[in-house]
């Protein structure tokens, strides 16, 4: 079942676990994704990374999402993963997608600040939670992101001004981790995400691989769905 973010980030965080986030290309991945989903009775970020739009298109990533989403009984967000534009968002969000992010990672403070709040202006509007990204996490020609780049930590002076500012759902932070096939060891910086999830009660996500995922526990959300929404 298509659902928001939001609710289950405030699960996920109660119970101290992680939601998976994982990127569809084609019909057959997403039916992939969803089909293990409901195998294991666990939550999932379905995702479409604007980068891959010269693979799949908005429109049919958009009928792709929302038909696998509703094709299971457990809770799927479809999110659209690392948009890139004010425009390419909207229509995201116009197509049935119930959770958007806007990456202005590589761009000034300021820059990122005024587009990730026309971003949420428009999408509470609507009932979408946003997510964005400070700091900026790195990538290579194997990922999904449409450039090769390098990792910049996020700096826990900005994270309180950010969110005070712009008001999104979630944060993207970047403390070691990466985009693509890891060139050598990762060094995660635990540390510096402690700091991060002390200034701030919006869940943290952390792109890339990472070693950090929590244990789910089969069968959850229907017990807070059923004390919750229903």
């Amino acid at each position: 079942m298509k659902v928001s973010s939001k609710h289950l980030y405030q699960v996920a965080k109660g119970q101290h676990f992680a939601i998976p986030h994982a990127n569809f290309i084609d019909s057959d991945s997403a039916r992939a994704y969803v089909t293990v989903a409901q195998r294991r009775g666990l939550p999932l970020l379905l995702a479409y990374a604007q980068s891959h739009s010269s693979i799949l298109s908005l429109e049919e990533a958009a009928a792709i999402g929302n038909y696998y989403a509703d094709s299971v009984e457990v809770p799927v967000v479809l999110h659209l993963d690392h948009g890139a534009d004010f425009d390419f968002i909207k229509k995201a969000i116009d197509l049935g997608f119930t959770s958007v992010m806007i990456d202005a990672s590589q761009g000034s403070f300021e820059d990122n600040i005024a587009i990730t709040k026309k971003v949420v202006a428009y999408a509470h509007e609507r009932g979408i939670v946003v997510e964005a990204e400070l700091g900026h996490v790195g990538a290579n020609d194997t990922s999904e992101a449409d450039e090769v780049t390098d990792s910049v930590y996020t700096e826990v002076t900005d994270v309180q001004a950010f969110m005070k500012a712009t008001h999104v759902d979630s944060l993207a932070v970047s403390i070691g981790t990466a985009h693509g096939v890891y060139k050598g060891t990762p060094k995660i910086n635990f540390d510096r995400l402690r700091e991060i999830a002390s200034l701030t009660d919006v869940p943290l996500v952390l792109h890339g691989k990472n070693p950090m995922m929590g244990k789910y526990k089969r069968g959850w959300y229907r017990r807070a769905y059923d004390d919750n929404e229903g």
